[in-house]
């Protein structure tokens, strides 16, 4: 299974939206809410085809009522909608939420995710171990009816990637102690902001978190990453119009495409970007059969039906972003190149 890390925008859920069955069946979404996010709006508008979703409440404070649960009751309106939630349990979390948290997993198959930050949660192991058993205790699941998630956050550099990487060794043995359902590793090294980057010709910014999850000599761990977005939120609101933006992935990199020429017609732009990008030489062989994202773009530079928006480019580069790290996963085994 890839677990990406995404935030739940129409964006996201639109790639989630058009995964093809083999895709959908390997992919486990972890949505992180946002404080003010009303997310079943958002999924009856785009269902994403995975059928299952892991949510995390982590950011989203707990209600005054002491009867509200958040978590429960958005399980019972997804299984409305015949998806699977899995609540995501954080360290914060007080009793009553990872009492609820509990319930929601006992809905579908007694089934969670433990997202686990280790820089942030717990210092040693046996922290680590007070911690695991604190959540256990509280959502009253063992440790074999939870997916460990050992989330890294940002790994901005290759220094970043190193020091991750003698950290996991630790990590992992502490892990290996108890039978989880499964283990994987996460971690984010797309930048919070493009807006400093050049424009009208692609940019290279290296995939450091790609590099930490295959350097782990371990079989069965799984992989996990924040997909084309940044564990770094941005603060603030954007105010200046974004320019066409694509963020491309490829096996070691990704290739930023953020374009400004071709005059004030943004329809021009768009055109000339997704031209520039299928005429490169890291546009894949099979082309726009590649992702439902790389049709979209082949068919933009092809005609240019539109400029697009943000929250499409999101959507394209996203959708191609999965399909890739699938085909790098392989079919079968965990393996990443």
């Amino acid at each position: 299974m890839y677990r990406p890390i995404l935030r739940p925008r129409r964006g996201e859920l639109a790639a989630l939206t058009h995964l093809v069955p083999s895709e959908a069946n390997r992919v486990l979404p972890i949505l992180e809410l946002d404080p003010g996010t009303d997310l079943l709006p958002l999924i009856r508008e785009q269902p994403p085809r995975t059928g299952c979703l892991a949510v995390d409440f982590g950011a989203i404070d707990e209600p005054a009522d002491l009867l509200a649960a958040p978590s429960l009751d958005l399980a019972e309106q997804l299984a409305g909608l015949g998806l699977t939630m899995l609540p995501v349990l954080r360290a914060t979390e007080s009793r009553r939420r990872l009492a609820a948290h509990g319930l929601a997993a006992r809905m579908h198959g007694r089934h969670a995710v433990l997202r686990l930050q280790p820089h942030v949660d717990a210092a040693n192991p046996a922290q680590a171990d007070l911690l695991v058993e604190r959540m256990l205790r509280g959502t009253g699941l063992a440790a074999d009816e939870i997916d460990l998630l050992i989330d890294l956050a940002e790994t901005a550099c290759g220094a970043h990637a190193d020091r991750f990487e003698e950290q996991l060794h630790r990590i992992l043995r502490w892990a290996g102690r108890r039978p989880w359902r499964s283990t994987s590793v996460a971690s984010g090294a797309m930048p919070p902001n493009l807006d400093e980057l050049p424009t009208d010709r692609p940019v290279t910014i290296d995939r450091h978190d790609a590099r930490v999850w295959a350097r782990i000599d371990r079989p069965g761990i799984g992989y996990a990453d924040y997909g084309v977005t940044s564990p770094v939120r941005r603060r603030g609101v954007q105010r200046h119009r974004q320019l066409p933006t694509l963020r491309y992935t490829a096996e070691h990199n990704w290739w930023i495409y953020r374009w400004s020429r071709r005059g004030g017609r943004s329809d021009d732009r768009c055109h000339d970007l997704c031209r520039t990008l299928v005429t490169s030489p890291h546009w894949p062989a099979a082309g726009a059969r590649f992702s439902w994202g790389d049709a979209e773009i082949a068919r933009r530079a092809r005609m240019a039906p539109g400029a697009g928006s943000p929250t499409g480019w999101m959507s394209w580069s996203t959708s191609h972003h999965i399909a890739h790290v699938l085909r790098a996963l392989g079919p079968d085994e965990p393996g990443i190149d």
